[in-house]
């Protein structure tokens, strides 16, 4: 959905609230500490945690039922690899082919966007190029997953895989939606221009830090050698960690941010994503920075969780 349309399509409707839903977390984080006896707020840190920030967390012996481990991140972006893969697939076929697409994905995005697909719409180069960083930036987070990150016992709760199951089909889609609505003109290259130039070193720059600092994370549980010497986890040191707890998640803001460059910056649909892995992303820094503060004495009070010298 674009700016111009005054009215919110589904998949806007849907952004909005997961974005709002991130927001009312991370406002009752900060707002509900003093209530950490609160079986209510203990839930809701249950749900909230993973990793390393919920290793400590004091909660009741039936809510570990819901426990599956964080090493399991991996199943979110084999999914994505597979997924996000296939509808570029369908894509570039759609473009080179000259074949028209399936009608189930089709009927999908009449669903979710409020608004039929003509036959004699015209291939979106914006479309093209974020659905391949997608799914480039699915396969790099697949193989740092299962050859660089070093996890270790930490779980994530249930829901949260439920949902990370399902987020990069519901992203794959939404980049479909923004392509359904689109009204670009002329031949792919014809459509090139500054937006998508700088959408694209944007994202290289912000895959690099991202990748840099998932290195950093993991050398902090591994020798000179490479080998695993330990599973508990270290003061991060270097590279960006020096400015922020969480370079890693800036990273991601700043990758989604991208692909909405990519998209011109006109899309309503796009700048949503962003608000949600806005407050997602600041939501798990701010986990992760108190986790830091609490931990290490010695941790440096003037860094920021997230965003350098913001946030």
């Amino acid at each position: 959905m674009s700016w111009s349309s005054v009215s919110l399509s589904l998949i806007d409707i849907l952004w909005c609230f997961l974005a709002s839903c991130f927001l009312v977390a991370f406002c009752a984080h900060k707002i509900l500490r003093k209530y950490d006896t609160c079986r209510l707020y203990m839930l809701f840190q249950d749900l909230i945690r993973y990793g390393k920030t919920k290793q400590n967390l004091k909660r009741d012996d039936w809510l570990r039922v819901f426990d599956v481990p964080k090493r399991w991140f991996w199943h979110f972006y084999a999914i994505s690899v597979c997924w996000n893969g296939l509808l570029l697939a369908l894509y570039l076929n759609f473009i080179f082919q000259h074949q028209s697409r399936p009608s189930w994905p089709t009927g999908i995005l009449d669903i979710l966007t409020g608004v039929p697909r003509t036959d004699s719409q015209v291939p979106q180069l914006s479309t093209m190029l974020v659905q391949l960083l997608l799914w480039v930036h699915s396969v790099r987070r697949l193989l740092e997953c299962l050859f660089v990150s070093v996890f270790s016992d930490g779980s994530m709760h249930l829901v949260q895989y439920v949902f990370g199951l399902g987020y990069y089909i519901v992203l794959g889609l939404t980049v479909l939606c923004s392509d359904h609505v689109g009204k670009g003109t002329g031949t792919l290259l014809s459509q090139l221009d500054w937006f998508h130039m700088a959408g694209f070193a944007l994202f290289i720059a912000a895959s690099l830090l991202q990748h840099q600092s998932m290195v950093l994370l993991a050398r902090l549980r591994t020798g000179k050698s490479g080998a695993v010497e330990t599973l508990t986890h270290r003061e991060p040191k270097g590279g960006w960690f020096e400015l922020v707890s969480c370079p890693h998640y800036f990273a991601e803001l700043l990758i989604y941010i991208s692909l909405t460059m990519v998209f011109r910056g006109l899309s309503l649909t796009w700048w949503l994503i962003v608000l949600y892995v806005f407050f997602n992303q600041a939501l798990a820094a701010q986990l992760c920075h108190d986790l830091y503060l609490n931990k290490y004495k010695s941790y440096p009070k003037h860094r920021k969780a997230f965003i350098p010298f913001v946030l």
